[in-house]
């Protein structure tokens, strides 16, 4: 069904770019190494819903941002 999903939204987008509808995106649509996670009861969901509520504050700090000042990649050599 997620695969599914991907392949749609995908070709889709990649419709819209070629009929000037929609930005072209420079890298992958679907971000890489992301897995799915089925939320099967509350504190799951409740883990999740506060990972995704605090996870902006972290930014500054997040190494794999690449908008982090720490960001090995972001810096001018």
């Amino acid at each position: 069904m997620i695969q599914w999903y991907k392949s749609i939204t995908t070709t889709k987008y990649r419709h819209g770019v070629q009929d000037g509808k929609w930005p072209p995106y420079e890298k992958r649509f679907w971000q890489r190494n992301y897995y799915e996670h089925i939320i099967r009861n509350e504190r799951a969901h409740q883990a999740i819903q506060n990972y995704i509520h605090n996870n902006p504050a972290n930014w500054p700090v997040d190494q794999l941002h690449p908008d982090a000042p720490t960001n090995q990649f972001n810096r001018e050599w």
